[in-house]
């Protein structure tokens, strides 16, 4: 915006009252420029990119809330003053709920008009000064927030690829087990793309049912279904501009799997209810702790989809096969926590870093900071003893959850049901606690429990 010479585009489809109000606002230290017909109207916004629009709003053929419909979708921060000769409430009601700045009835003295145009300049301006608060606040937010820590070679190399792909629009696939920082690594790659001004949106695709999963990405139609009470906009919609993390996408059903194709395909999606596609502008990051090749065989993954999200594959170590990150690790996570406690970090004894580095971290990164946190809360010193560590750490190091004989070509299906029922035990019972070292919502691990058959899912 230009503040010592703001330029007003005025629309009209008589040319007096154009010549009479460019002389007005012109004196008025405004640089004006007129366009005779909202036809004419509509070719200028684009072309003059102005500050203000002010537009009558009965004119043949394009009218002023369709020059209002065009000034918000060009720059959403353009207000836009109505001007009117037949005044009612109804048409006053629709211009304010399309988004005009103001809505006027002709005839109006010039005094009156100068003001609601320097009130709808003031006004830009605020909105403009805000935007470049939040923008610079992000900036901050993301220089200091937690970023991928680590010097093994295993993770220089996911952070090679992450910033080669990064400023390509390329959709990324991330595979590692649970807990590996695939989000982090999504959040990364999305700071360093050219989207980094963007919405990051996030969604766990196994935590939500079907139904209320296809509504949250794709949106819904008021009557669709029982409860859907009004419009929904999905979150694809909202996220245009941003990046789009959809993790455990190895969790959809079929049916999800479809739409989702859709997106990649036709860069459209489809409300639930609705009949007519809406478009998006959103780069995609999915992730998966599952082998969807072998979930595509079994027949519980689309192979079109697959390939649609598989552009570049990125594969996250595990925490055991980085020890060497493990001690950097432990300290950015208790600077971590120590900023959310409003306290000083606490310091590690070796023997108590010793004992974390020699443990094999099946929960990897999560389980690290979540063991962590346990600690400080339990600690009674300013350094953290062993005793204040999780007592499956103190113990040792973890055990091999499979027998010295194991089963000839286990299928997948039943090396997972062994690893969730492992660590199950590992916490004497505790489901909640479970799910966060697997790093599943306990939503999914319930149903999984289910279709194992195991009576504690009920």
């Amino acid at each position: 915006m230009n503040q010592l010479n703001p330029t007003i585009l005025v629309i009209d489809d008589e040319a007096g009252i154009l010549d009479t109000l460019k002389i007005l606002l012109r004196n008025s230290g405004y640089q004006v420029e007129t366009a005779q017909g909202g036809k004419a109207g509509l070719a200028a916004i684009s072309t003059v990119a102005p500050d203000i629009v002010l537009t009558d709003i009965r004119m043949p053929q394009v009218t002023g809330l369709d020059v209002l419909e065009s000034a918000r979708e060009q720059d959403p921060e353009t207000p836009v003053i109505l001007m009117t000769a037949q005044a009612t409430l109804q048409s006053a009601i629709q211009a304010v709920n399309q988004g005009a700045f103001y809505y006027i009835q002709k005839p109006f003295s010039n005094d009156d008009l100068i003001a609601i145009c320097n009130r709808a300049l003031e006004y830009r301006r605020l909105r403009s000064e805000n935007k470049q608060l939040k923008s610079e606040i992000r900036r901050r937010e993301r220089s200091v927030s937690v970023k991928p820590i680590g010097k093994s070679k295993p993770f220089l190399d996911v952070m090679k690829l992450a910033g080669q792909v990064a400023p390509t629009e390329s959709t990324v696939l991330l595979q590692g087990a649970s807990g590996t920082g695939k989000e982090v690594i999504a959040r990364y790659i999305h700071e360093l793309s050219q989207r980094s001004e963007g919405s990051f949106f996030s969604i766990n695709c196994g935590a939500l049912p079907e139904s209320l999963l296809e509504s949250e990405l794709f949106g819904h139609l008021k009557g669709s279904f029982t409860g859907a009470v009004r419009d929904k906009q999905g979150l694809f919609a909202a996220a245009r501009g941003g990046t789009f993390f959809l993790d455990e996408i190895g969790e959809t059903t079929p049916a999800t799997q479809v739409k989702l194709l859709r997106v990649l395909q036709e860069r459209e999606v489809l409300p639930v209810g609705g009949t007519e596609p809406i478009p998006v502008d959103v780069r995609i990051i999915a992730a998966t702790n599952r082998d969807l090749e072998e979930e595509i065989r079994r027949g519980s993954f689309r192979s079109d989809l697959f390939y649609r999200i598989n552009v570049i594959a990125i594969h996250l170590p595990k925490l055991s096969e980085r020890p060497e990150d493990i001690p950097l690790l432990v300290d950015a996570s208790l600077q971590k926590i120590a900023a959310s406690r409003d306290e000083s970090p606490k310091m590690l004894a070796q023997e108590t870093l010793e004992a974390i580095v020699s443990y094999d971290w099946p929960g990897n990164v999560r389980e690290l900071e979540n063991a962590l946190e346990h600690a400080v809360v339990l600690a009674k010193e300013d350094e953290l003893a062993v005793s204040a560590l999780p007592k499956r750490i103190t113990a040792g190091k973890s055990q091999q959850f499979v027998s010295d004989r194991p089963l000839d070509n286990p299928t997948l299906e039943s090396v997972e049901q062994a690893y969730i029922m492992w660590v199950l035990q590992r916490e004497s019972g505790n489901k909640t606690r479970a799910a966060e070292v697997l790093g599943i919502d306990p939503s999914t691990l319930y149903r999984k429990l289910s279709r194992f058959g195991d009576d504690s899912a009920d």
